[in-house]
């Protein structure tokens, strides 16, 4: 499946969550991964992330496709972490 993660998270915590995301998916933007995990994996992300963030100040959005073919892409502007290239 491909997943879609948008975060706002209380600034003494970013940093644990963007670095963790980044072992996990891509960076697109600020506050923006996204890639192709299996169902396990996504499990792994959601249990490491409800360790990271405080549920009352967090806010973690996970948007779930089945393939990344059925995900749309339109970038208007520079686009700071382009996927092509990416293996």
């Amino acid at each position: 499946m491909y997943v879609i993660i948008v975060y706002d998270i209380k600034v003494e915590r970013v940093n644990k969550v963007k670095g963790f995301l980044r072992t996990q998916l891509n960076w697109i933007q600020n506050s923006v991964f996204e890639g192709e995990v299996t169902p396990s994996e996504l499990a792994f992300i959601k249990n490491n992330l409800k360790k990271i963030i405080n549920k009352n100040e967090d806010s973690v959005i996970i948007y779930t496709l089945r393939t990344e073919k059925a995900l749309k892409r339109d970038v208007m502007g520079i686009e700071k972490a382009p996927l092509d290239g990416i293996l």
